[in-house]
């Protein structure tokens, strides 16, 4: 079974409040519970199709809500982006955010509870593990003696028993919430008490968690969170010296950072938690991930990886392709930046759907990269200034594209089966297209489906209902033979000169808005032919699909005129003209996919068809030599 993730930020998937104050507290715009989290609700999501929940916000992080009662007061408002807090900006490893519980002083206990009821669901349970950085603030209440930088060595901008990177004569630290006495961050305008001064850094600064080497981080930069050492200088590249054990010297001793980042995985291991996604990995040493990985599968076999990571960024200290080196040290899918970005930029110009084919052609990616058409970094598509302006619907014809042409797990983001389309400024996140990290607030569209926490979607209007209802199809349509373990098979290259095929006016080849494939598993001989349009408003013209050599035989040999069912809308079954060289379809709506497979006919000959023989080359399954993430 592939995967399928469900991202859920615990602070608003369930809050009902509809205050929505910009900058306001937990007690005005409210914030949703572990309890909230109910068997009906769980229930609702695997029907959707889910597999996994990626909790997003589970880890205690810094934030401006006192619970002095409990012995965690509000952070100092110069720290905090947001009153809520950053969900990576994280205060404490080893606790749990004490805004979701009930009970505060229980937090630890209700998310255990809430662990037990995602299993008995059938379901596993994914939180952030991040690496990277943590608040500035950061002390352990749970784990005092695993505390970081008590024992480092300041005098040294880098050493490899130090936890984090200092700035020796470079001080005080100067944060950019205030700026000639006046409060520049909003948290600051609300909360007041900003000075842009951190007491522990009053002398000296530390490295900022983005890598910014300098004691005044602007205001575009990190500057709530402080950068962890794992034994390697990032300022020397990918050529710095290694402190730790490698391939080549495997005896070399393991830097304290390991271990105390391995104790933070067994931590959360052991209230039963099946995986992290983790956080720009590619910022940390794939000698680590190969290290701590394994650990973890040790202790909990089985246990899922997904990697926030990106091969552009200049920063990243593997060498060669962040997917094969993250793969290679175990991780079990990667984030597929890449076809997202082409995706986006045929809707907001200038790609193309040409340009897809590419990206989906390598067999590391195909197996191990994670699919999304939204995540909690990317602008919602139902925002009216995302995607074209074309809503939430191209979003479910570009995920049928991205989910139909892989054979790793897809994720969807909370919200966005229901065309959440984060308009209201809620804050310190508000007005980018983004549903907020930092803000206490509630979905209004998330809301409708919840309805009272009957989980129903008793308020959704018909188009959000048949929107849901498309990605439930969709999902369910990956437990196909052919979308599970079928190799891919790119049609768009051999059409790029048929005019045919969905050819705008004005264009010089074809593929601008269609692209179309063919996914066949050789063992089950399942086969599904897939066309999507992308464009948002107008339809196709008639399209012919070109075949190349090979292809022919995996559907089947249909009859000349027959009706293929489409997975995507079991019951319109779409007709389908078949030559012996292409396929023929009527015109496809705007923002629309179809997943066709073909109603074999044994009867069926045509004495004038020659069958080829030879096949195009197409993007194989082979095993991985790591644990696959599967349920």
């Amino acid at each position: 079974m592939r995967p399928r993730i469900y991202l859920l930020h615990l602070r608003q998937f369930t809050n009902l409040c509809e205050t929505r104050r910009p900058n306001g507290t937990l007690a005005e715009n409210g914030v949703g519970h572990f309890k909230d989290l109910t068997p009906l609700a769980l229930q609702a999501l695997r029907n959707l199709g889910i597999t996994h929940l990626w909790l997003l916000g589970v880890p205690r992080q810094a934030t401006g809500t006192d619970h002095s009662h409990i012995g965690l007061p509000a952070d100092d408002p110069d720290l905090l982006k947001g009153i809520a807090g950053s969900p990576y900006a994280i205060r404490d490893v080893f606790d749990v955010c004490p805004d979701y519980a009930t009970d505060p002083a229980r937090r630890r206990e209700e998310f255990r509870e809430l662990v037990e009821r995602i299993h008995a669901a059938g379901l596993r349970v994914l939180i952030d593990f991040v690496p990277n950085h943590v608040a500035r603030s950061h002390r352990s209440v749970v784990r005092p003696d695993l505390d970081l930088g008590l024992s480092d060595d300041i005098t040294r901008f880098f050493s490899p028993s130090n936890h984090f990177f200092h700035l020796p004569g470079q001080g005080p630290l100067q944060l950019p919430t205030v700026r000639d006495g006046v409060a520049v961050s909003s948290t600051c305008q609300v909360l007041g008490g900003c000075d842009g001064s951190f007491a522990p850094e009053s002398v000296q600064a530390r490295v900022t968690g983005n890598n910014v080497t300098s004691p005044r981080p602007s205001i575009h930069d990190w500057y709530e969170t402080v950068k962890l050492n794992y034994g390697l200088d990032f300022t020397l590249g990918q050529q710095a010296p290694r402190h730790f054990p490698t391939p080549l010297d495997p005896t070399h001793p393991v830097p304290d950072t390991w271990l105390r980042m391995d104790a933070v995985l067994a931590h959360w291991q052991d209230f039963g938690v099946d995986g992290f996604r983790c956080d720009m990995a590619h910022w940390i040493p794939t000698e680590f991930w190969s290290w701590a990985v394994s650990r973890a599968r040790t202790r909990r076999p089985g246990a899922c990886f997904v990697a926030e990571a990106y091969d552009d960024d200049p920063s990243k200290v593997c060498d060669g392709s962040t997917l094969e080196a993250l793969v290679s040290a175990g991780f079990d899918a990667v984030y597929d930046h890449a076809a997202y970005r082409i995706l986006k930029d045929i809707q907001d110009g200038p790609k193309w759907a040409n340009d897809l084919t590419p990206s989906f052609s390598d067999p590391t990616a195909f197996q191990h990269s994670l699919r999304y058409v939204e995540n909690h970094d990317e602008v919602r598509i139902a925002h009216h200034g995302g995607w074209g302006g074309h809503g939430a619907r191209i979003g479910l014809a570009s995920a049928a594209v991205q989910f139909g042409t892989g054979a790793g797990p897809v994720l969807v983001y909370g919200g966005q089966e229901v065309a959440e389309p984060a308009e209201h400024p809620e804050g310190f996140g508000g007005g980018s297209g983004r549903t907020s990290l930092f803000d206490y607030g509630s979905m209004p569209q998330v809301a409708r489906w919840v309805n009272g926490h009957r989980f129903d979607g008793g308020q959704l209007d018909a188009e959000q209902r048949r929107l849901r209802k498309g990605y439930q199809r969709l999902l369910s349509a990956l437990d196909h033979p052919a979308l599970r373990s079928g190799n891919f098979h790119p049609l768009n290259p051999s059409n790029i000169n048929n005019p045919d095929f969905g050819r705008t006016p004005g264009d010089p080849a074809s593929g601008h808005w269609i692209y179309a494939w063919i996914r066949h598993d050789p063992i089950s001989g399942a086969t599904i032919l897939a066309v999507v349009n992308l464009h948002g408003c107008h339809a196709s013209t008639p399209i012919r699909i070109r075949l190349p050599d090979g292809i022919r035989p995996m559907l089947g040999h249909p009859p000349s005129r027959s009706s293929w069912s489409n997975l995507l809308a079991p019951a319109q079954p779409v007709e389908v003209f078949a030559e012996a060289d292409s396929i023929l379809l009527s015109p496809i709506p705007p923002a629309t996919a179809l997943f066709l497979e073909p109603r074999r006919s044994p009867w069926f000959q045509d004495s004038s068809l020659e069958l080829k023989t030879s096949s195009p080359s197409p993007v194989r399954l082979t095993p991985s030599p790591r644990r696959q993430l599967r349920k």
